[in-house]
């Protein structure tokens, strides 16, 4: 018998409890389709597609990984027939409502069609969960459980499509020169360097704009997609931590920290997958219609454009790396929607767009927690100019992106309204106090 394993956001071979379940069940015909309604999304973009490109690739050359392009069903549907194939196997995805339509839609045909489809878990999220109690047992379960072995299975070959160019599938252009390489080799590499040699300064430098490219993991692209299994990644940093217990060196905190983070990477996307509408609806339903769209700000915005110099240089930094530390990604959104007063759902898929890394469960919720719209969290209005002198002291991130304020002295770096503006870099599109006092008046 032959089983189609239906690769989506799990493009590896190992720990790959999909892959050990179909081979279990007979010859393996390995699927990916290349989606291209899914590509066309407002939350997906070209540096997406060449990360992932570059990750399937990598993984066709592991294993006979037969390539389709076009619309799920009717591809699932075209190699069954051909192939006589009347079980399908494939992970659960926890991804934005295109896909969770999608896979709406493929359990109806494969129900229509007398298609066993078997879906695994990959992480610690829990899809129909009931309620939050006990959940993060259960997740430390999984993640405590030995990762699958090594699998052999017998290769099930078919006709493979080549993977398209960004723009045979519709999308604009993206060039990201500083952006990440796809592919399971880099993640590894990623990993053990990140716990060998990077990671000591995690705790403290990951709020730095500077040191935390260098001091985080940078493994968010690599989960995202699935080409590091989330259970490897913590099972490591528990070794890691058993290696390093009773020294003072820093790695102690530093393993706890990033452990501590993978649990909280799996706590949001369970909300997500508890309640998909956060994606589109402010999850206080008083908050909706508090703001609007102003095109003339939200484009100083996107482009980093705003005269606010820290602001600019983490968007532009943003552009030509695809990746941003946690803190300065949350300071873009505040002032997006706050100083800026811009809607969330429009700066959010911005911003989607830019992350290599986008994961919808995390970046959903973030947007909304940083918007203010969530009804439970302590509203955080960060002040930009404090935000530049307290991560970028020395100015070095600054002036590296904002090149216009190169030879602008130390005291004026963050504020150069304050000397007068400087020839060749735009004046602030908001008083940062001013703005930031209305907003706390209208969000409180």
């Amino acid at each position: 018998m032959t089983v189609l394993l239906w690769f989506k956001r799990d493009l590896r071979l190992t720990d790959h409890p999909a892959l050990a379940e179909a081979a279990r069940r007979g010859d393996v015909l390995p699927v990916y389709i290349v989606e291209p309604g899914y590509w066309q999304r407002p939350d997906t973009s070209g540096r997406q597609w060449a990360f992932t490109a570059e990750s399937v690739a990598e993984l066709q050359s592991q294993c006979p990984l037969v390539v389709r392009v076009g619309e799920a069903v009717g591809q699932l549907a075209e190699l069954c027939a051909a192939h006589g194939i009347t079980t399908l196997v494939s992970h659960e995805e926890t991804g934005n409502h295109w896909t969770f339509e999608r896979d709406r839609a493929v359990a109806r045909w494969a129900r229509d069609a007398g298609i066993a489809w078997i879906e695994l878990a990959q992480s610690g999220v829990v899809r129909r969960l009931q309620g939050r109690d006990g959940w993060a047992q259960r997740r430390d379960r999984f993640m405590g459980q030995p990762q699958v072995g090594a699998v052999n299975p017998r290769w099930h070959q078919a006709r493979s499509a080549p993977l398209p160019q960004a723009s045979a599938l519709g999308m604009r252009p993206d060039p990201c020169p500083g952006r990440q390489k796809g592919g399971r080799a880099q993640g590894v590499s990623l990993l053990e360097s990140f716990l060998t040699r990077r990671g000591q300064t995690y705790r403290r430098a990951m709020s730095s704009p500077l040191e935390g490219a260098w001091a985080c993991s940078r493994l968010s692209p690599y989960l995202a997609l699935g080409v590091l299994s989330p259970r490897e990644a913590a099972q490591a940093a528990g070794a890691r931590k058993r290696e390093v217990a009773g020294t003072r060196s820093g790695w102690m905190g530093a393993m706890r920290s990033f452990s501590a983070r993978l649990a909280w990477r799996d706590h949001f996307m369970q909300k997500l997958e508890d309640q998909p509408d956060i994606e589109f609806r402010c999850l206080h339903r008083a908050y909706e219609g508090l703001r609007g769209p102003d095109e003339a700000r939200f484009n100083a915005w996107a482009n980093g454009q705003t005269g606010l110099p820290f602001v600019d240089a983490c968007m532009r930094s943003l552009i030509h790396e695809g990746w941003l530390n946690f803190r300065m990604r949350s300071m873009l959104m505040a002032v997006a929607s706050y100083h800026l007063w811009l809607d969330w759902r429009a700066t959010g898929a911005h911003l989607a767009r830019l992350f290599t890394d986008y994961e919808p469960g995390i970046h959903w919720s973030q947007v909304q927690m940083q918007s203010g719209t969530t009804g439970m969290n302590t509203v955080r209005i960060y002040n930009p100019v404090k935000q530049g002198y307290d991560q970028d002291p020395d100015g070095v991130f600054t002036r590296r992106w904002v090149p216009e304020l190169a030879d602008v002295a130390p005291q004026f770096l963050q504020e150069p309204w304050k000397r007068g503006g400087v020839a060749g870099y735009c004046a602030p599109v908001v008083d940062v106090r001013q703005a930031a006092a209305e907003a706390r008046e209208r969000i409180w």
